[in-house]
């Protein structure tokens, strides 16, 4: 199957709901239950341990690289300590069995046991076999775990996988494009797509004062307004970056050929549209206030 079958942006339309559905785990009661059992019990710690677990007991200057957009400084406040209270192994089992439960919840038993659940989860699989490792240390690393036997946990293993692919290249556009961490979360929120402003800085470590200096800086450049909106040159980067995070991200919708592809966003749709009636994401996530 070659690329030319595939519309530019269906491998980015396809993601989008794979990913979020893989994101819902993060916002779970189901996940925060689990890790506190544990002793992991501040927010941030178990977003690092669960989302790191699969590179290993790592430091925080391998967070900060893999994460990208979160202040190094709160990352040293619970990494490498997390791996003293949870081993890696054992916080990966935690989030197995948190991710079970919260898709039960979310999604119904029916759902989960359905048919349709086991032929997404097929197809999500046969899109990772285009997944390259080489400068991808998270997908890399999330490669190297099992691919577990429930098809809804292997449906979401392998949304993880892809999730970690394409974010991987990500961070290559973002590099390239000459934008730090908080930057690059500044101009996504100009764009209404990424997180607001609030949860960016009560998640990622940034204060106020750190985020109004990025904004200066991106003025500077010609990327924001005085009223913080993105200019055309602005507009233009985010757009290039996310064609250039497209053209990376290629290999594993090419792989799965326009019917997969088809055929996987229609499914993937489906569980995120349920996810997200059921309540899976707070209200004021995204967007631009």
């Amino acid at each position: 199957m070659t690329t030319a079958v595939l519309e530019p942006r269906a491998g980015r339309r396809c993601h989008t709901l794979l990913n979020s559905l893989h994101a819902t785990h993060f916002f779970s009661p189901e996940l925060a239950e689990e890790l506190a059992a544990l002793g992991v019990t501040h927010p941030r710690a178990v977003n690092f341990a669960v989302r790191a677990a699969a590179l290993g007991p790592v430091g925080p200057g391998t967070v900060t690289a893999t994460f990208y957009n979160y202040k190094y400084e709160l990352v040293a406040r619970h990494v490498p300590a997390v791996w003293r209270t949870a081993s890696p192994a054992d916080v990966l089992a935690a989030r197995a069995r948190a991710v079970d439960a919260s898709m039960r919840r979310l999604l119904g038993a029916d759902a989960v046991a359905s048919a349709e659940m086991a032929e997404a989860a097929g197809l999500a699989l046969r899109a990772t076999e285009a997944c390259s490792r080489s400068g991808r240390p998270l997908y890399a690393a999330h490669a190297d775990l099992p691919v577990p036997e429930e098809p809804h946990l292997a449906y979401w293993h392998a949304a993880t996988l892809l999730r970690e692919h394409r974010g991987d290249g990500h961070l290559a556009t973002l590099i390239a494009a000459g934008l730090d961490g908080l930057e690059a979360v500044v101009t996504h929120t100009a764009t209404g797509k990424g997180m607001t402003p609030k949860w960016v800085l009560a998640t990622r470590g940034w204060s106020r004062e750190d985020w109004d200096a990025a904004v200066l800086r991106l003025r500077e450049r010609g990327l924001l307004d005085e009223s913080g909106e993105l200019t055309a040159a602005g507009t233009e980067l985010r757009t290039e970056i996310e064609a250039e995070t497209d053209r990376l991200d290629r290999a594993p919708y090419a792989h799965l050929g326009l019917a997969g592809v088809a055929r996987l966003t229609e499914l993937a749709r489906e569980f995120a549209a349920a996810a997200l009636a059921a309540g899976a994401f707070p209200a004021d996530l995204v967007g631009k206030g």
